[in-house]
This record gives C-alpha cells, structure tokens and sequence, in this order.
C-alpha cells in the first residue's frame, strides 16, 4: 500500500497576521525614521551651537523629560483631558455627522436645502468661531467639545452622504419591485452600500478631532488644563524640551486614534465584503 506524501504545512493564521501587520506597519516605521534624521540634521547641520536650543536633538529631549515626574505627570494628567475630549467630540461628530446626512439622503431638496449650511460651517475659520463659543458656553469642557464637533463634522456628513447615495439604480429598482420601505431601503440597501465611506469619513473625524481638542485647549484655559494648554504654556517660557516632549505625545496620540479606526475599518469592511479571509 502506497503512503500518501505529506502535504507542506501551510503558514498559520498567527504567522500571516504577523507578517500582515509588519507590512502595515513598515512604511510609518520609515516615516518615523525619516523624521528623527530630519531633526537631527537640522540641530547638528543647520542650527549654529549657540541657536541649537531652539530645535534640541531627541535624546537630550527624551533625557530631560521622561526621568522627570514634574514634567511628565502633569503632561499625562493633561493628554488625558485632551483624550475625553477628542473622543467626546469624535462620538458626538459621528452621530450628528450620520444623522444629517440621512436626512439630506432621503429627498433631493433636503439636500438642496441642508447641505449648504454644511459646507459654511466648513469653510468658517475655526479660529474665527472660537472667541464666540468661549463667550456663549464659557471657557471649560463643553466649549472644547464644541470646538472638536465643529472640526470633526463634516468630514462624517460628506463621506456618509456620498455613501448613501452610491447604490447602483438596479439595486434600488429591485428594492422598489419588492415594495421595500424606505426604512427597508435605508437599513438593508444604502448603509451596507455606505459602509466604505463611512469609515473612510470615520478615520478623517478621528484625527480632526485631535485637533479639534487641542485647539480647544490652548485657547480655552479654564478647569483642567489640556495638553493645547500646555503647548501655550511651554511656547510662552521657552520650555523646547518640555514643548516637544509635548508635540511628541500629541503626534503619537493622534497616530493612535487614526490606526484604531483603520484597523477598525479593515475588519469590518474586509469582513462585510469577504475580503481577508484568506
């Protein structure tokens, strides 16, 4: 009796995530390093010795900051503030974002109608609206939050609208041949059609609404302070190691909430769309 040869041992699911994730994760790595040679070219290449302490190289940064509690304690407590802010801001800008765009999606001249008003909160400086929300909501957590809405809005509208309104008229001639509902229709047909841009509006409002947070914190200094507050602070004593220390935690606070969406959006659109089930 013949034996049946054995049949190479295919790669576990583990090791192709492994090396999935490192093939998403390289080019930011590259990225990274890209900007550390630029900033160390710039404090050793360009920057005369005497004009140095304007741009510091990492290590001295990382050395002065990260060992000092004084300075990374308050840094933390404030980036948290800056957290609850953003993320308050983003929820609020999903749900209002979704909400209105439903709405125009339902009936042209609603569109007509709403859309624009959309498009001039874009187009108004944030910095220009600022002072007025201080002087109507005050100067303290709900103002920020205002501020974060404001910026994070409409990039959720845009995306959602133009997602709703990308299925096909075959599908909803098929809808109508069935006597669908117009919730029916909604539900079934125009979000699972709108999903993609939903969450590319969703990765969009994630970052927005750092920088929402973070406007609203170095112009609003009442209650705690956020870690904005404390980038205003830092640029006004000239303090460069704690302001980049600052900028740095910013940075990667804002890179962490884009690639929690991204990865967000990977498994359920690859897994809505039968993709990455390999």
């Amino acid at each position: 009796m013949s034996t049946a040869r054995p049949i190479a041992a295919r790669p576990t699911t583990a090791r192709r995530r492994l090396f999935s994730a490192g093939a998403a994760a390289w080019p930011l790595l590259a990225a990274v390093l890209g900007i550390v040679a630029v900033w160390y070219g710039v404090t050793y290449l360009v920057l005369a010795p005497e004009r140095r302490f304007l741009l510091p190289p990492l290590h001295e940064v990382l050395g002065n900051t990260l060992g000092n509690p004084n300075v990374m304690n308050p840094m933390f407590d404030a980036l948290w503030q800056t957290v609850g802010v953003a993320l308050c801001g983003l929820a609020i800008a999903v749900v209002l974002g979704i909400g209105y765009a439903v709405v125009m999606a339902q009936a042209g001249w609603a569109e007509k109608i709403l859309y624009p008003y959309a498009v001039i909160l874009q187009t108004i400086p944030i910095l220009a609206l600022t002072p007025l929300i201080g002087i109507w909501l005050g100067y303290g957590f709900s103002a920020r939050i205002v501020v974060c809405v404001i910026i994070a809005l409409f990039p959720m509208i845009a995306n959602t609208l133009f997602g709703l309104q990308s299925a096909g008229p075959a599908a909803h001639d098929l809808f109508t041949l069935n006597r669908a509902t117009r919730v029916q229709r909604l539900l079934k047909l125009q979000f699972p059609a709108a999903l993609p841009s939903i969450f590319t509006g969703l990765r969009n409002a994630a970052g927005l609404s750092v920088i929402g947070a973070i406007v609203g914190d170095f112009f609003f200094q009442q209650g705690s302070p956020g870690i904005g507050g404390l980038l205003r602070t830092y640029t006004l004593r000239l303090n460069m190691d704690a302001l980049f220390m600052a900028i740095i935690l910013t940075a990667l606070f804002g890179v962490a909430m884009f690639s929690v969406f991204a990865a967000l959006d990977r498994a359920v659109i690859g897994r809505w769309y039968g993709r990455g089930a390999a």
